[in-house]
């Protein structure tokens, strides 16, 4: 997925646990563009901009389908992190310039690893009803920021515990695993729980984690996050404990090790510096919105009839590290 906002800032992301419970409220983001959709964003923000090496949370619909192209995000780059898609409802198309096709549906994992440069198309298809899910990006860590984009794609067994049902599709959780590539250590998960129900799951003190809500109102550690929001928690712990209310509760679970390294986002790019941020965007303008090398680090999309996404503007200033 793509960042569609016509004036997206730069954010710079650092990581900085505090103690207790957080309860991160979501703010709505109107991506306009031809897919007109609003997402309920999450990460980052400015209370809190990274869980481990997740640095982006949307958390779209459930949203009425009315036919093939419902979601239609043109080709557009990434640089320097993986997109998580997960969907709980609906069916997308991905394609990308490494060649991959896919179809990604409710239970299954499209990874995709941007590396050194990527672009990417993802359109809902005609066996849609509607479309509900989250899409997620990690950044990579310095060390692997220049590697070679690929594509992976998953289906997680479900497994139980206690109450709970786990999918985990990303790492590793009380029996659960994925087989997509993690740069960091991480874990990324869907859990289910009854009403009333209840699970305690091991925890690995070295992680930071985070509880984003879709449906219910769970408790995390004693402290209710409402739904669409969600909890964090710092590192030191060795167990989460949920528990659901009078409702059903399904949320996703994210975790990992603080990544240790600032970033910088601007629009689908992951950088360290204004300078880099505007040679990714110059590189992305010159070589495939202006046709200057379609051979080149973004390569191209087969079989997406239509144009690329332009970059929109940079800001008039030098994009700079926030405290």
């Amino acid at each position: 997925m793509s960042s569609l906002e016509s004036d997206p800032v730069e954010t710079i992301c650092v990581s900085d646990p505090a103690s207790g419970v957080e309860v991160l409220e979501p703010r709505e983001v109107p991506l306009g563009g031809p897919r007109a959709l609003t997402v309920r964003r999450t990460l980052p923000q400015r209370a809190r901009s990274l869980i481990g090496a997740w640095c982006f949370a949307d958390h779209y619909g459930p949203d009425p389908v009315s036919g093939p192209g419902a979601m239609d995000v043109p080709p557009h780059p990434h640089t320097g992190l993986q997109t998580v898609s997960w969907l709980f409802e609906g069916e997308i198309e991905h394609r990308d310039s490494t060649g991959a096709h896919a179809l990604i549906r409710p239970g299954q994992v499209n990874l995709m690893t941007a590396g050194a440069g990527i672009q990417h198309s993802e359109v809902s298809t005609a066996a849609t009803a509607r479309l509900h899910g989250v899409q997620l990006w990690v950044a990579l860590p310095d060390a692997a920021r220049g590697t070679v984009p690929f594509f992976e794609h998953a289906n997680p067994a479900p497994v139980s515990v206690g109450d709970a049902t786990l999918r985990v599709f990303v790492g590793a959780l009380d029996g659960g695993a994925s087989p997509v590539t993690a740069f960091t250590p991480l874990l990324g998960a869907q859990l289910d729980l009854p009403a009333g129900g209840a699970v305690t799951l091991p925890a690995d003190p070295a992680f930071e984690y985070g509880l984003l809500v879709d449906a219910g109102s769970p408790r995390l550690a004693g402290v209710g996050i409402p739904t669409d929001h969600l909890g964090y928690l710092p590192p030191g712990r060795t167990e989460l404990r949920v528990e659901a209310g009078d409702a059903p509760v399904r949320a996703v679970l994210l975790g990992g090790a603080p990544l240790g390294e600032p970033i910088v986002m601007w629009w689908n790019f992951v950088g360290r510096s204004h300078d880099e941020i505007a040679a990714f965007r110059a590189r992305w303008q010159g070589d495939v919105i202006d046709g200057g090398d379609p051979t080149g680090p973004f390569g191209r999309v087969e079989g997406y009839p239509g144009d690329a996404l332009p970059a929109p503007a940079l800001p008039n200033v030098r994009l700079q590290p926030r405290d």
